[in-house]
């Protein structure tokens, strides 16, 4: 129990301290890393022997108490972002560059998704989703005069978001009396509830960015400091995805239906063809980047009709889930690794564009291996988690007769071997650039990432057992 509160309890304190003594931000940020690495060594003990873990902090059960719940979901994506922000404070502590409030708000943001990741009860996770908001536009808002206008669209379409999400929970409210996830599980859904299923899916799709609600995401990721979009990319989408998951697989599988499922996945499709496409003809890395994330979060959506969609029990509905859980982790690990090469090589040669990359391989090779080594896992090759994770999707998609999805994890991967050839073949040119040296313990941060998602490939079999800790009967029986 006390290594769960901790883990909520540690960045919140960090981002006031950080407040109060702003010199001190970068020194108090690594400390927060440091312990919320030791309570998460315990908690991932704690569960490796006795499942998943429930806490009720104020000593009353739901509904009348708040709950939380480490399963191996959330501990996953828990883990996940205790690796990226460690990265990222590797990073950004000596950047000159970055302003004082940068540790707070990165802090506060880690506070929200480890709450969110926690959180049983419907508005408790609203509240986590609007901490999370406030404190990614702040950071998307300190890439200067430029961002304010990528800052302020993202606001938009996230306060939309939390206005449709905060609808449905109302109306959920007014049908049952209860908010916990546990609880609603065990009724029956009515017309009520299927509207506000609807309301609180479209507005965290709009959150996660998902076709056609994806217009704010490039341009925010962009705009933001390197070490900022290194947490909006690889964490700030998964919180509103996995609440997602939470919902239909958790809260209410019984609303699904093959038509609700079957357009979730035609969005994801068409994020991953848009998404791709767009990062073809990008000229900024950092661009290419945003737009990956584009396509890399339309894969996780494929999830839903893959995991079947009648009354029937389905026998491969655990991979798909247990795939997008893996492709959502790996992303994650990648993408950080390249946003913090892309803020490196912006220090060494001063931009982003892809005909300033012209030999830096030769200048900062560790950095280029590490770009390297995350197109392998956003490729999906072997031996990386992105492979685990469409082998396991890919599967699922033939073993379900659902061909269609299969072709798509097919056609992703090469539209993301297309559009990541064009930055490594400027890297690996025998030129030799003019450049400002990074020291290279800094070039093994990203390095570390990356060889983190080759890592969850080759060490499949621990991470998939554990992630099916606490997992839901939907994910196992179909929805």
């Amino acid at each position: 129990m006390s290594a769960m509160i901790a883990l909520l309890a540690l960045p919140l304190a960090g981002a006031l301290a950080a407040v109060a003594t702003p010199r001190q931000g970068a020194r108090i940020a690594g400390l927060v890393a440091l312990a919320s690495a030791v309570a998460l060594a315990l908690l991932i003990a704690q569960m490796t022997s006795a499942g998943s873990v429930r806490v009720a902090p104020g000593g009353w059960d739901a509904p009348l108490g708040i709950v939380l719940e480490a399963d191996g979901l959330a501990v996953g994506f828990i883990a996940l972002t205790v690796a990226v922000m460690a990265g990222v404070i590797a990073i950004a502590a000596p950047m000159r560059s970055l302003a004082a409030p940068f540790w707070p708000l990165a802090m506060l943001a880690w506070a929200a998704l480890n709450a969110i990741f926690l959180s049983r009860d419907l508005f408790n996770l609203y509240v986590g989703l609007e901490l999370l908001t406030l404190a990614a536009v702040a950071l998307v808002a300190m890439g200067g005069d430029k961002a304010l206008g990528a800052a302020l669209r993202y606001l938009i379409f996230a306060l939309t978001g939390s206005i449709l999400y905060l609808a449905g929970v109302v109306l959920v409210y007014s049908a049952h009396g209860m908010l916990d996830i546990d609880l609603l599980a065990g009724t029956m859904p009515g017309r009520t509830d299927r509207m506000a299923m609807a309301l609180m899916t479209v507005g965290l799709l709009i959150k996660t960015a998902l076709f056609p609600f994806h217009v704010w995401l490039a341009p925010a990721h962009a705009a933001a400091p390197a070490p900022a979009s290194a947490i909006l990319s690889a964490l700030v989408p998964k919180a509103s995805f996995v609440i997602l998951l939470r919902l239909w697989f958790e809260a209410m599988p019984d609303t699904a239906n093959d038509r609700i499922l079957s357009v979730l996945a035609v969005l994801g499709a068409l994020a991953v063809v848009h998404g791709g496409a767009m990062a073809l003809r990008q000229g900024r890395l950092k661009q290419i980047i945003a737009y990956s994330t584009v396509a890399q979060i339309g894969y996780l959506f494929l999830v839903f009709p893959l995991a079947g969609g009648d009354s029937a029990a389905q026998p491969w509905a655990a991979g798909a889930w247990t795939g997008t859980v893996f492709q959502a982790l790996g992303h994650g690990l990648a993408k950080a690794a390249m946003f913090l090469c892309a803020g490196m090589w912006i220090i060494a040669v001063g931009s982003d564009r892809l005909e300033a990359l012209r030999g830096l391989a030769r200048a900062l090779p560790m950095t280029a291996m590490a770009f390297a080594i995350a197109a392998i896992t956003l490729m999906g090759l072997p031996p990386s988690g992105g492979f685990t994770a469409k082998y396991l999707m890919m599967t699922t998609a033939f073993a379900s007769g659902q061909v269609v999805w299969g072709l798509v994890l097919l056609g992703g991967g090469l539209l993301a071997a297309a559009y990541l050839y064009r930055p490594m073949a400027l890297l690996f040119t025998r030129e030799m650039p003019d450049f400002t040296p990074v020291p290279r313990a800094l070039q093994l941060v990203p390095l570390v990432l990356a060889l983190l998602a080759v890592g969850m490939g080759i060490l499949s079999d621990g991470v998939y057992t554990f992630v099916q800790i606490g997992r839901p009967g939907a994910a196992e029986e179909g929805l």
